[in-house]
């Protein structure tokens, strides 16, 4: 067996994540995680959200990342990881009615997490929910000293990193029929922001 990829943020968010999500997708039977990364999240939700499919996919440079966590976990509600580039004009997906992502808008540049918005409610129905975790700016000031210094570590990796604000991402959103209807404080300086398609 491949040895698995591990991320200790991933470990440490995801009970806290599926207990709010566990809600927004009650009704949803496949729903899309852009930037599955490791694969942690994926096999956590899936196996304590029976009811549904998780659809992982990630850059086409890294979508199989996953596979040896999701191998292992022998599921039946998860599919093959899709790759997936957001910037790309059309996504060629399995039909959809719910998407999730998390800690994804502040590595991608601005110009993907627009993409990204603009893609999103095109695989969506009316009603149907996005899910994006991670930290955000708000009136554009840090919410912690710690935020400010991963801001800091990220922009220094790459100037087109950094937090988002999330007055951007609500324009973002209702530029493209999504409706910010939830902002959930959760721990370590993040937070989950839920939008529905209008």
């Amino acid at each position: 067996m491949e040895a698995k990829p591990f991320s200790q943020a991933c470990e440490n968010n995801k009970q806290v994540i599926l207990e709010r999500i566990a809600d927004v997708f009650s009704s949803s039977k496949t729903v899309l995680e852009i930037g599955t990364g490791t694969g942690q999240h994926a096999v956590h939700f899936a196996r304590n959200l029976p009811h549904l499919t998780w659809q992982p996919s990630d850059h086409p440079e890294n979508h199989q990342l996953c596979l040896p966590w999701i191998t292992e976990a022998e599921l039946d509600n998860i599919n093959e990881p899709l790759a997936l580039d957001v910037s790309a004009g059309h996504w060629n997906l399995p039909p959809i009615n719910g998407v999730f992502s998390a800690n994804t808008a502040h590595i991608m540049s601005w110009p993907n997490v627009e993409a990204m918005f603009r893609g999103v409610p095109t695989k969506l129905q009316q009603g149907d929910a996005f899910c994006l975790y991670g930290p955000f700016n708000y009136n554009r000031q840090f919410t912690s000293a710690s935020n400010q210094q991963f801001d800091a570590y990220l922009r220094q990796q790459d100037p087109a990193m950094g937090i988002r604000d999330i007055d951007d991402l609500k324009f973002l959103g209702d530029a493209n029929g999504l409706e910010l209807e939830a902002d959930f404080q959760m721990p370590a300086n993040n937070r989950l922001l839920v939008w529905r398609r209008l």
